[in-house]
């Protein structure tokens, strides 16, 4: 698996990424909440971040990374990626190529606490809110 850096004509396959990705993991998130994300992930979070992406042989991306500065802002990888290496990949070439040491991660996604736990991150601050103000509370973890 090789990590690409992303164009914009990636990002309405990112999406849909994300998509799948949100539905698959984040049991929390309603379909108003999908409806309300979507156009901010394009147009605002996309163009915001540095993307990296690792795509499946037949060129569909599997999963994607957005960060900034020391920070991971986003990784998704798709549900029928999910356990393949995808994000371990993904996050490793954050922290060894762009630095990474921190990142913010849904109370509510035990998996996503406990993949970030697995790859070395640590509980250091908990927010009861998201960047949004909306209820999802937010664990603030550093490597």
């Amino acid at each position: 698996m090789i990590v690409e850096n992303v164009l914009p004509e990636y990002f309405a396959e990112m999406l849909n990424v994300w998509e799948n990705s949100v539905r698959a993991t984040h049991d929390f998130i309603t379909e108003e909440d999908i409806a309300f994300f979507k156009p901010i992930i394009i147009e605002q979070a996309f163009p915001a971040v540095d993307l990296r992406c690792i795509k499946h042989a037949n060129g569909a991306i599997l999963g994607f990374i957005g960060t900034h500065d020391t920070k991971v802002e986003m990784l998704f990888v798709s549900n029928e990626a999910r356990g393949q290496g995808v994000g371990k990949i993904l996050l490793t070439y954050a922290i060894e190529q762009l630095g990474v040491r921190n990142v913010d991660v849904n109370e509510q996604n035990p998996l996503a606490v406990g993949f970030y736990e697995h790859m070395g991150f640590r509980v250091a601050s908990r927010s009861p809110v998201d960047d949004m103000g909306k209820p999802f509370p937010i664990l603030h973890m550093t490597l």
